[in-house]
């Protein structure tokens, strides 16, 4: 029996999620319809077609499945309540169900991912020129995970979406990546085969074990249900074994201090969406399953392991940052800074109060404006000039008045400038913190010093001075469709950063309603 709710008894969230499958159907299809040569390959006119219609199928999806579900938000989603909404659970096999659903928390990813992906295909228009129709298709296949991750309320489901995503973007990596030579070993391999398969290795390894805590508790309880499983209240000594299984998974995902080395290089040699989608979207994963999962289902093993993450944090936010000042690649740099800027979301999630939570969901929210945004205007640069090097660069506000502007927006924005949304995140993540322990914010706060020096430093050293490289003489400024992508995260990034109320009351009663079941876990340890 399948019960897919009251909302005109459509499906919307399997609508959502699943719509770019078909977008990448239709890719297939007129890749198989093309018109074919002696040897089965594709003729030269028409694959420039395929290519073409390639590019108009991936928009017109992305598009549109942005569209559907900022439609569903408006017309079925109720902000003022806490609890899950738009539930659908279908029987899939014993004991596990396929449940989709979103609350105050999830609904916000899922409407950054569905805005984001349209700006990655419109990003990769002119500069993914090999294999359009398999780099789109990854694309598509990608969303359609990265949703199904949000929406899941069934453990086994979003484990599947969640490992899932993983391909794509090995795949994005591994065969679009930037080209080069990397020894490894004793072994020479292209520089994005090893980013790509050091991210997968990574992410994929740091999983494993919370597949057997997932195991673990299905055995004993019967159930994935995620809802269920965040009212029961599992054993103390148990909750310390799981929390550190998922902790695994998603401190890696997020990626925290010590097992972050796999981020540099995954975005050096990623193309520039998928530089911008990693940032924007897939470090996302981690702090969403804390919030998801470890806060509500361990509150015990949480509370008492909250020390271990804050000075994982501190350090990431303050190493991260001394690395960013060292760097001479703009993608190296940026990457580092995300580094820095995820230690704020832990740090805010295992505050356990409202303003940490709420700041740390404000930040991976602003984070992915901002940083996709600048990884944006990297590839600006580097599609003209094919060079990340920071030294090639100098004196561009001279050729380049409207994209030196851009760039010092987001950098403001990225070292926390009051009236950007950064700031926001920021500020509530450390105001949670000082309630915990001053010392804590007192060093994060340093790290927005930090994140100033490296941010500035890029600025003045790409921007200013004189325009003395003959390479860079007849650079053209920034076109219709790049200041089109550009101006329309800075008006996001503004306006949350002007007035966060709309983004905070979404979370707030979502949070609320965390913070109760944390609480309550954390009484049942003292009989309270």
């Amino acid at each position: 029996m399948t019960d897919f709710g009251d909302a005109l008894s459509i499906p919307w969230l399997s609508l959502i999620a699943f719509a770019p499958l078909a977008g990448a159907f239709f890719i297939i299809l007129g890749r198989a319809t093309a018109r074919r040569v002696d040897g089965g390959a594709i003729a030269p006119e028409a694959l420039e077609d395929v290519d073409r219609n390639a590019r108009r199928v991936a928009l017109l999806f992305t598009l549109g499945v942005f569209l559907i579900s900022l439609f569903v938000y408006v017309a079925y989603y109720d902000p003022t309540v806490g609890g899950y909404q738009l539930v659908e659970e279908s029987e899939w096999i014993a004991g596990v169900n396929y449940k989709m659903g979103v609350d105050g928390i999830s609904i916000l990813f899922v409407l950054l991912t569905t805005f984001f992906f349209p700006i990655c295909v419109i990003a990769s228009w002119n500069s993914i020129t090999t294999r359009v129709a398999d780099y789109m298709i990854a694309f598509l296949v990608m969303e359609t995970l990265v949703i199904g991750v949000f929406c899941a309320l069934d453990l086994i489901v979003f484990y599947l979406f969640f490992e899932g995503s993983l391909i794509p973007m090995f795949l994005v990596i591994g065969v679009w990546g930037s080209k080069g030579v990397k020894e490894f070993a004793g072994y020479r391999m292209p520089s994005r085969v090893y980013a790509a398969i050091k991210f997968f290795l990574f992410t994929f390894l740091g999983s494993v074990l919370m597949l057997v805590a997932i195991l673990w508790m299905f055995a004993q309880t019967g159930t994935t249900d995620v809802p269920t499983l965040q009212q029961t209240e599992f054993p103390p000594g148990a909750q310390t074994w799981l929390w550190w299984a998922f902790f695994a998974s998603f401190a890696v995902k997020m990626p925290m201090w010590p097992v972050h080395t796999w981020l540099p290089d995954a975005h050096v040699q990623a193309p520039t969406a998928g530089s911008v989608i990693l940032a924007a979207i897939l470090l996302k994963m981690g702090g969403y399953g804390f919030l998801r999962f470890s806060l509500p289902m361990f509150p015990i093993a949480s509370a008492d392991f909250a020390p271990v993450v804050f000075a994982l944090s501190v350090v990431a936010i303050i190493y991260a940052s001394l690395v960013a000042l060292a760097q001479e690649d703009m993608k190296k740099l940026i990457a580092y800074s995300s580094v820095a800027h995820m230690g704020f979301v832990t740090m805010g999630i295992f505050t356990g109060t409202k303003q940490g939570i709420e700041g740390a969901l404000f930040q991976m929210v602003s984070h992915g404006f901002i940083s996709g945004a600048l990884f944006l205007c990297v590839g600006v640069v580097y599609d003209r000039m094919h060079t990340r090097e920071i030294a090639a660069y100098g004196g561009l506000v001279h050729r380049m008045p409207f994209y030196a502007f851009i760039f010092l927006f987001f950098t403001m924005g990225n070292v926390g400038l009051p009236g950007v949304s950064g700031f926001v995140g920021e500020f509530l993540t450390m105001a949670g913190a000082f309630k915990v322990n001053s010392w804590i914010a007192f060093f994060a706060a340093f790290g927005v010093i930090l994140s100033a020096a490296y941010g500035l430093r890029l600025y003045r050293q790409v921007m200013f001075g004189e325009l003395t490289k003959e390479s860079l003489m007849t650079i053209p400024d920034v076109d219709a469709r790049e200041l089109s992508m550009l101006v329309l995260l800075m008006a996001f990034a503004l306006y949350l950063g002007v007035y966060p109320h709309p983004a905070l009351s979404v979370l707030s009663p979502s949070v609320d309603l965390l913070m109760n079941t944390y609480d309550a876990g954390l009484l049942s340890r003292t009989g309270g």
